[in-house]
C-alpha cells in the first residue's frame, strides 16, 4: 500500500488515478497513525516551501516521515514541491527541508547565462529528463527521450553528486531527478506525463 501524503498542497487525485492504472494500491494519509501501516509513501506538492513545511509539522507527519524513511527505510517518492522538501533548504523560504537529499533549492537565475534572457519563469511545459545513472530503479525501461511536464520556479542543485540521478536543461542544466537509497525525487509531474510518467509510477510500485 502506498501512502499519499495529503497536507493540502498536492494533486492527490491525479496521483491516485495513475497508481490505480498501473496496478498499484494507495490510500490518502493525513496522520502519523495512517502512515504507519503503509509500505511506501509519495509526498506531492504544489505551492510554497515554508507553508508546506509548517503544515506537515502541524499534522504531526514530519517526525513520522523521518521515521518512515530513515529508520524503517521504506521507499519515499517526492514530486515537484515534494521533491524540494527532500532537500536541505530552499531560497523560497527560511524553513529547513528534510535533508534526506544533500541539495539546495534555488530560484532559476539566468543573469549570467548568455542568450537566456528571454526564458520565462516558471519553467512550464514539456521537457526531457536525461539520466546520469543507468542502474537506478525508477529508470527501469527508460526510453531514449523521456519527456515530462514541469511547472516550477525553483530547482534543486545537489551538493553530493551521488544524489543526482537525472538532469533537465532550461537555460542551464538542473537536477530534475534526485535519489539516495530508498529516497526518490522528481521535479516534474509524472502523473501528468502520459506514458512516460506511467513508467516512473510502475517502477515505484514494483520496488
Amino acid at each position: 500500500m502506498i501512502a499519499l501524503i495529503d497536507y493540502g498542497m498536492g494533486n492527490i487525485g491525479s496521483i491516485a488515478n495513475m497508481i490505480k492504472k498501473m496496478g498499484g494500491k494507495s490510500k490518502v494519509v493525513t496522520t502519523a497513525a495512517e502512515l504507519a501501516g503503509a509500505d511506501k509513501a509519495i509526498l506531492p506538492g504544489i505551492g510554497a516551501f515554508d507553508q508546506a513545511v509548517t503544515t506537515i509539522h502541524k499534522l504531526g507527519l514530519w517526525d513520522a516521515l523521518n521515521e518512515f524513511a530513515l529508520v524503517e527505510k521504506k521507499p519515499v517518492l517526492g514530486i515537484c514541491l515534494g521533491m524540494q522538501l527532500l532537500c536541505n533548504s530552499s531560497e523560497e523560504g527560511k524553513e529547513k527541508g528534510f535533508g534526506w537529499i544533500d541539495a539546495e533549492v534555488k530560484r532559476f537565475d539566468f543573469s549570467a547565462v548568455e542568450g537566456a534572457s528571454n526564458l520565462k519563469i516558471p519553467h512550464m511545459g514539456w521537457n526531457v529528463v536525461r539520466p546520469v545513472v543507468t542502474d537506478w530503479p525508477l529508470f527501469e525501461n527508460w526510453e531514449d527521450e523521456m519527456r515530462f511536464y514541469f511547472v516550477h520556479s525553483y530547482a534543486a542543485s545537489v551538493n553530493n553528486t551521488a544524489h543526482a540521478k537525472g538532469k533537465t536543461f532550461f537555460g542551464y542544466e538542473f537536477d530534475s531527478v534526485v535519489g539516495h537509497e530508498n529516497i526518490f525525487g522528481f521535479q516534474c509531474h509524472p502523473e501528468k506525463s502520459h506514458r512516460f510518467g506511467k513508467i516512473v509510477y510502475k517502477n515505484f510500485i514494483d520496488l
